[in-house]
């Protein structure tokens, strides 16, 4: 009877420590954002913006990636900008009244309207949207989708430096752009 009580413990041990291991996914997710801190990319998980088409193409739903790139000695205009067939586009629509109107809070800005996207195939279908202010650009994009193996078949660990890199050459053309 012991002996059966002994193993029992053992494998609730076992068990417990297994389920503290990270899932691949969270493994291949952290090291696309550490990677991304060293290159100053400044990654963070946040709510999907009510500006921003997130889960199932609703407003402001779910969780998104936004990185942002911090740019000493530029100033810019505060604008938005969505992310619609390849394509930045002025985010001026009231999602409420689907009628084109400006937004006090971000006035329409077109620097930047149908200026395309050029990122690498495995980021561009996840890009959602992107924010100018002051002296930073942050784009919105689904991280976990980058690593997720049903969304990004040809997900390569060694290609992640490469494609960060050429994404925030990327945001200070655009913030160059402006």
């Amino acid at each position: 009877m012991g002996l059966w009580i002994a193993i029992a413990i053992v494998l609730f041990v076992f068990g417990s420590m297994m389920a503290l291991k990270p899932s691949g996914i969270d493994q291949r997710l952290d090291r696309l954002r550490m990677t991304a801190r060293r290159l100053g990319l400044n990654p963070k998980l946040v709510a999907c913006p009510d500006w921003v088409r997130g889960r199932d193409n609703e407003y402001g739903r779910g969780m998104l990636g936004q990185y942002g790139l911090v740019l000493d000695n530029v100033q810019m205009p505060h604008s938005r900008y969505q992310a619609i067939e390849g394509q930045w586009r002025p985010d001026v629509s009231d999602k409420d009244s689907n009628q084109i109107t400006s937004n006090q809070n971000a006035p329409a800005s077109f620097y930047l309207d149908k200026v395309p996207l050029a990122l690498p195939p495995s980021i561009e279908p996840f890009v959602k949207a992107l924010l100018i202010k002051a002296n930073s650009i942050v784009i919105y994009w689904e991280d976990i989708a980058y690593v997720r193996p049903a969304t990004n078949p040809n997900y390569k660990s060694f290609e992640i430096e490469p494609d960060l890199l050429v994404l925030k050459a990327q945001l200070e053309q655009w913030a160059l752009q402006m």
